[in-house]
C-alpha cells in the first residue's frame, strides 16, 4: 500500500514562515505529480501548488504567488511546500496529493486527478 506522509504543520504568527513536507516511500517518485491542497473551516478544498516531477514544471494558485514555493528532494521521495509571509487566511488543513498523470491532459487543481492523499496537517496563523 502506498502511503503519503505529511509533516511540518503548526502555529505561527502573521508574517511568519513554515515548511511542510510530503514523503511517498517506496515508489518511483519522479513519475508523480505532487500537489498541495488546503481546506479552511467552512470552505471547499483548494489547490495551492503543484510540481510535476517528470518535467519539473510547477503550478500555483493566485493566493500562493510570491509567498509560497515548492521544492523536491527526489532522493528522499519528498516534496516541500515553503510558505512565507503567512496570513491569517492561510489557516487551514493542508493536504498533499499525488498521482501519475502522464499520457493525458490533466488539471493540477482538480482533486479527482489525484488518487493518493495524505492525512492532512494543520497550519494555524494568528495575528
Amino acid at each position: 500500500e502506498v502511503r503519503v506522509v505529511e509533516s511540518g504543520g503548526g502555529s505561527v504568527q502573521t508574517g511568519g514562515s513554515l515548511s511542510l513536507s510530503c514523503t511517498i516511500p517506496g515508489v518511483t517518485f519522479v513519475d508523480y505529480t505532487i500537489a498541495w491542497f488546503r481546506q479552511a473551516p467552512g470552505k471547499v478544498r483548494e489547490g495551492i501548488y503543484c510540481i510535476n516531477l517528470p518535467n519539473g514544471k510547477t503550478y500555483n494558485a493566485e493566493s500562493a504567488k510570491g509567498r509560497f514555493t515548492v521544492s523536491s528532494d527526489n532522493a528522499k521521495n519528498t516534496v516541500f511546500l515553503h510558505m512565507t509571509s503567512l496570513k491569517v487566511e492561510d489557516t487551514a488543513v493542508y493536504y498533499c496529493a499525488a498521482a501519475r498523470l502522464y499520457g493525458r491532459r490533466w488539471l493540477w487543481g482538480l482533486e479527482v486527478e489525484y488518487d493518493l492523499w495524505g492525512q492532512g496537517t494543520q497550519v494555524t496563523v494568528s495575528s
